[in-house]
């Protein structure tokens, strides 16, 4: 189980960090056609969603590597899992319906991390 929730981690890590990536380093007005729910909030926020989902990826790995409070793997985990659940709420208001799938794996894939660390598999 340890190395199926490592390997959890590295596939959030690498997901979050791309899709962190991109909105945190690229304007507004060029993610808007691929993600058209960034309409709705400030270009501050966009780049704040993205800083958090970059450090959510960061989170889910350094800690272990560096034996360096290793705690903060679950609670990141933790943070990723809120954090799709508030991505869906604003997909539904814009009735993207499109949006919850995805929402909904990577939601189901923090929280069995979270689980396992916070739980019988912890560091």
């Amino acid at each position: 189980m340890n190395v199926f929730l490592w390997i959890l981690q590295v596939l959030l890590a690498v997901l979050f960090a791309l899709s962190g990536g991109v909105k945190s380093t690229q304007p507004k007005d060029k993610l808007a056609p691929r993600m058209p729910w960034v309409e709705d909030f400030s270009p501050a926020t966009v780049r704040f969603i993205g800083i958090v989902e970059v450090l959510g990826a960061i989170g889910l790995i350094l800690p272990p590597i560096t034996g360096i409070a290793p705690v903060l793997t679950p609670l990141a985990a933790t943070g990723l899992a809120v954090t799709m659940v508030l991505a869906a709420v604003t997909h539904a208001r814009r009735k993207e319906y499109s949006g919850f799938g995805p929402n909904a794996v990577l939601f189901v894939l923090a929280a069995i991390v979270a689980w396992g660390r916070f739980g019988p598999y912890a560091f």
